[in-house]
């Protein structure tokens, strides 16, 4: 498929600055008809789409707790259908909290934290904070303890919303280190005991601060509204290394940010549902959801543990949201995608011979129909509508961002689910926005041109071996210049060195990753500073590279990669898939639980054996090919502090956990 030019660089060097040839004659501020702070986007949202859907919430009818052979208990749900706020009910709720919230003494450019799942309060909170010139500090909700006390210490926010679980699961434990708190707010319809919690401590529900708010006296208050350079949020990333960063988003940054990203969604419209279930405290999910909003599209609510009719949480028999809500629109991480296609890829293996064999015939042939710009509906529906089925059957476009996506899951998402998947690169401090591919771009690897509101430019790191003067196409650290660039770090200076201004006034931020540009303007993501190691003999190994190409092993469901500068050869932790070591364990003669497995020398030895034959595969050097392994029967998670709510590695929490494991592998005593 040829390929046409996406970018070029407006300076004429291989470094750029490369440029969105839709934006050459300038980058794009605003583009919401003249809405330039949030609350007046929202605003104009509800006089266009007034009494259609905006918000959807399914109702839990029944819980259940089931116990598994293992002893463990797992909780199950039976959800009804979704039922839905129209956008004049969301703005007069929002109004109202607002109005509520400024009754019990929050006060505009105070900031107000918000740590809580990803549900319809949380997007009315933040519409009500926009309203008012409340900056909201975003927490998220799987943040441990220390990082929740530490991020609402460094904010001195007086108010807080969360819910009840979170409330008793962790807020609780944390009250006697954060002083400043005075209010807590829970967004859950039903009572809360008080008993346990300090009594100078308010502690009320959303409700009861909404109905406070309706009050004549309240609701006809004067309001300071926000002028786009005012300060809207507060984003705390969970950062794969040290304590979090609250990342200051300006009303500027969010729209320029969703100019860009909504340009390269062709369609956006009411006609589309959107099914959010990531954090809402991070960028990604956050603007997604806005800008769907701005444009009149339905926004259901769900979580990982119910997204489909197989998620954890769902009651065999019953229906996940995605079936439910049979949505048009999604936005997902690469982990989300990669269980996705290790679970259908899976069963497929299962296939009698000919079944299997057809399935892959009609796979390789699509993909190849794909590359050369067709569509194969006959395909489509004799093989594909069942797989299609998983995510509801009607999405048409998927965004993915958050990490890089392995060729075999994007095409897999192309071919199984018929929809492109755009992949993104941006950042929190890039607001979400720097590049998306088009949709018609089946190529992989790569995540496309800059958006129109965003420059992007390489600089040399000449210590790892990258400059614009590198064959075939020029390599650097990524810089993101633009609107979208936010305001710096929260009470950080120190940090603020990523932050740079040009000649023109131009902010920028250094990304830390290592990108190429290619020929047509488009922008791989090839390596990050912080992910490179120096071996004893002096190679360097990108660790992050190994990992997404050793993570297309089918008995891995994820993986670190370990290298010590003192040593000569790489390691690696393995978190195996149950279903495939289990198989591989019988065929190896090997009886026990999955914990007994992990721990047995002779599967390590096997699954190093699957690892190397995928290394060699895919071209690692063999310096890059990892040659001890450690399996964990634990799976990481948020919860666990290993990963990010990114699905993100924590490198530094994962080298302290496996600290003995790291000894043993290298030999030491």
């Amino acid at each position: 498929m040829a390929l046409h030019k996406k970018a070029q660089s407006t300076s004429g060097r291989p470094e750029g600055p490369y440029r969105a040839v839709e934006a050459l004659d300038g980058l794009a501020h605003i583009a919401f008809e003249g809405k330039d702070t949030l609350d007046k986007l929202f605003d104009h949202a509800v006089q266009r789409f007034g009494k259609a859907p905006c918000l959807g919430t399914r109702d839990v009818l029944s819980e259940e707790t089931e116990t598994q052979p293992n002893g463990k208990v797992f909780k199950k749900l039976i959800l009804g259908q979704y039922h839905w706020m129209s956008y004049e009910e969301v703005s007069q709720a929002a109004s109202r909290f607002a109005c509520g919230l400024a009754a019990l003494g929050q006060q505009p450019k105070r900031t107000i934290a918000i740590f809580c799942e990803t549900r319809a309060e949380w997007m009315i909170s933040a519409q009500a904070c926009f309203k008012h010139n409340f900056p909201m500090v975003t927490l998220y909700a799987t943040l441990g303890e220390d990082a929740v006390a530490y991020g609402l210490n460094e904010c001195e926010a007086t108010h807080l919303i969360t819910s009840v679980e979170l409330m008793e699961t962790k807020l609780k434990n944390i009250l006697s280190k954060v002083p400043a708190l005075t209010n807590v707010i829970y967004v859950d319809k039903k009572d809360v005991s008080v008993d346990g919690y300090p009594e100078s401590l308010v502690i009320q529900s959303m409700q009861s601060v909404m109905d406070l708010g309706g009050k004549p006296e309240n609701l006809n208050m004067e309001v300071e509204r926000p002028v786009p350079s005012d300060l809207a949020i507060v984003m705390y990333t969970s950062g794969s290394t040290g304590a979090p960063k609250g990342v200051m988003i300006a009303h500027s940054n969010v729209i320029s940010g969703m100019a860009g990203q909504c340009q390269r969604i062709p369609g956006l419209g009411p006609q589309d549902t959107y099914i959010g279930y990531l954090p809402l405290a991070h960028v990604l999910e956050l603007t997604a959801e806005i800008s769907c909003i701005t444009h009149g599209c339905r926004v259901g609510y769900s979580s990982p543990q119910t997204l489909s009719d197989q998620s954890t949480k769902i009651k065999k028999g019953t229906k996940g949201d995605c079936t439910a809500l049979q949505p048009t629109l999604m936005a997902a991480v690469p982990e989300v995608i990669d269980r996705l296609y290790k679970n259908v890829m899976s069963r497929v293996q299962e296939m009698n011979y000919v079944q299997r064999t057809l399935f892959k015939l009609g796979y390789d042939y699509k993909l190849e129909q794909l590359k050369l710009g067709s569509d194969t509906p006959i395909c489509n529906t004799l093989l594909f509508k069942k797989v299609k089925a998983l995510l509801g059957g009607g999405v048409r476009m998927m965004l993915c961002g958050g990490a890089p996506l392995s060729p075999s899951s994007q095409h897999f998402m192309n071919v199984c689910f018929c929809c492109p998947v755009l992949q993104g690169y941006g950042l929190t401090e890039s607001c979400g926005a720097g590049t998306i591919t088009e949709a018609s771009d089946y190529t992989t690897k790569r995540v496309g041109a800059p958006l129109i509101c965003c420059e992007i430019k390489l600089r040399d790191w000449a210590e790892g071996g990258y400059t614009s003067e590198d064959r075939p196409n020029p390599r650097g650290e990524i810089m993101v210049g633009g609107p979208n660039v936010t305001m710096g770090y929260y009470k950080n200076e120190q940090l603020n060195e990523d932050f740079l201004v040009d000649a023109a006034g131009q902010r920028w931020f250094c990304t830390g990753d290592i990108g190429e540009i290619h020929p047509d303007g488009s922008l791989q993501v090839v390596d990050r500073k912080k992910d490179l190691v120096k071996l004893q003999a002096g190679e360097y190994v990108s660790l992050g590279k190994v990992e997404s190409v050793l993570k297309c092993c089918p008995l891995i469901d994820n993986i670190c990669v370990y290298a010590s500068s003192d040593q000569s050869y790489v390691i690696c932790f393995v978190v195996p898939n149950k279903k495939q070591l289990e198989a591989l364990a019988i065929k190896s003669g090997i009886e026990g639980e999955l914990s007994d497995l992990c721990g047995h020398p002779k599967m390590e030895e096997e699954v190093l054996k699957a690892i190397k034959e995928v290394a060699t595969t895919s071209k690692l050097q063999k310096f890059e090919i990892p040659a001890k392994v450690c399996l964990s029967s634990e799976p990481w998670t948020p919860e666990t502090g290993l990963i990010t709510d990114a699905f993100k590695l924590k490198r530094k929490e994962l080298r302290q956990h496996y600290m003995s494991a790291i000894e043993r592998m290298y030999g030491a005593k």
